[in-house]
Order: structure tokens, then C-alpha cells, then sequence
């Protein structure tokens, strides 16, 4: 799928000067923008993107995107409790 963005000429120049890839970084917070607003899901955003779960994860903080992100403590608490449903 494709999808088009007019800009004024100017400012895509300047932006295809300033950016590496102005398609992808518009890829980006486009997709990043539909999961904010819950349109997505944390896997069709990875899956979109081509990026494994930990590679979303960063994107996500570095686009300040938090709320959802497991924190060491619920991780941890999660593999505990794995370990004992599973009698390890």
C-alpha cells in the first residue's frame, strides 16, 4: 500500500535534505500515531515495521511512548510466576 503526502516543494526539499529516508521516517510516525490512538497493535506495529518485539519496544520510547511498556519489576514478576505454574 501506498499512501501520499503532499507538502509544499520547499519544505520536502528541506526535509529530504535533513532526513536519510523521508519516506520511511513518515512510515514511521504514521504507524506510531496509529498505535497511540489504539487503531494498531503492538504486533502489527512490529510486524509493519519489520522490527522483533524488543526492536518496537525501543521505537516506542523513543517516541515517548510508555504507558503500555513492561517494566524490569513486571517482567521479572512474570518469569516468577512462569516458573512456578510450570514447576521450575
Amino acid at each position: 500500500m501506498s499512501i501520499t503526502i503532499d507538502l509544499p516543494a520547499a519544505i520536502e526539499e528541506q526535509l529530504r535534505r535533513d532526513l536519510a529516508n523521508l519516506d520511511a521516517v513518515a512510515k514511521e510516525a504514521a504507524l506510531v500515531a496509529l498505535y497511540r490512538q489504539g487503531r494498531i497493535t503492538h504486533h502489527q506495529l512490529a510486524v509493519s515495521l519489520d522490527l522483533s518485539r524488543i526492536e518496537t519496544d525501543g521505537l516506542l520510547k523513543r517516541h515517548n511512548v510508555i504507558d503500555d511498556l513492561a517494566t524490569a519489576t513486571q517482567v521479572g514478576d512474570d518469569i516468577s510466576t512462569l516458573r512456578r505454574l510450570l514447576g521450575g
